[in-house]
């Protein structure tokens, strides 16, 4: 979806259609007649800067998309677009920097929309253990590759059947909400990687399980994970939207006494 090929009406009625939403369900929420946003998706109409704002707002499209959608509609764009160095950003890169290193000795990271790795704390070592593909170590390390590659973390995931799945289904949601191409070749290439499934189907969910965990091999004991992700709140620039940090907390005891283990080994070394 290009600003320069593409006019703001089709890219509104493509973004509906994403949104399995009829013209009358996205005229009622946006208390606009059907007619008049028949018009603007035929381009009979032209919609004002506050109207594509406002349709943008009730199609949920992401803030690098609504830009492309004001470019298309003959505006400048609203949102800006800084590097992550930049010195603006600093106090958003600061907190980031702040929950990564409050959350140890439990891993956290930070990645970017395309899942490339922005930062981590230092408590994401054991899963970076025995990665034998050094490429996928080398920035920018895509995490979901790394994390499903054969030659990546993927060996030593007990339980990679349920994760892949969790993980595409993440990225299948993603890629629905945004349209990217990058991470529809992404999505593409994940589903290529071995399932782990071995001619089998994924074991059944526990009935008294709460969420999928990530159970990862680390020498003779079996870590096991549960996580979160943590994104800005109303954010006006559109890489801070993009940025996410994902948390892990111990889902077992003994999890936890090794990841607390770990850190007491390496602060020793430090």
């Amino acid at each position: 979806m290009t600003s320069t090929q593409t006019s703001a009406g089709s890219l509104i009625r493509e973004w509906r259609t994403r949104r399995r939403m009829s013209q009358l369900d996205l005229a009622m929420e946006a208390e606009i007649s059907q007619r008049h946003l028949s018009f603007v998706e035929s381009g009979r109409a032209a919609p004002s800067r506050d109207m594509v704002l406002h349709l943008a707002e009730q199609l949920s499209i992401p803030l690098r998309q609504r830009n492309q959608l004001l470019l298309a509609a003959g505006f400048a764009p609203s949102f800006g677009e800084r590097s992550l160095g930049d010195a603006t950003l600093a106090p958003a890169m600061a907190a980031v920097e702040i929950v990564l290193k409050g959350h140890e000795p439990f891993p956290a990271l930070a990645v970017d929309r395309h899942w490339n790795l922005v930062s981590a704390n230092a408590a994401i070592a054991p899963f970076l253990a025995d990665v034998s593909e050094a490429s996928l170590l080398t920035p920018p390390v895509n995490v979901l590759r790394l994390s499903l590659h054969p030659g990546g973390v993927a060996p030593r995931i007990v339980n990679l059947a349920e994760w892949r799945t969790h993980l595409l289904e993440r990225l299948k949601h993603q890629n629905d909400a945004s349209g990217d191409p990058v991470l529809i070749d992404l999505e593409r290439e994940l589903r290529s990687y071995p399932s782990g499934l071995k001619g089998s189907r994924p074991a059944p969910v526990e009935p008294n399980a709460i969420v999928h965990p990530l159970r990862l091999a680390h020498g003779d004991q079996v870590l096991s994970f549960i996580s979160t992700i943590t994104v800005f709140g109303t954010p006006l620039d559109v890489t801070l939207s993009e940025l996410a940090i994902e948390s892990f907390f111990p889902a077992d005891e003994q999890t936890r006494t090794v990841l607390v283990r770990l850190a007491k080994e390496r602060a020793e070394l430090s």
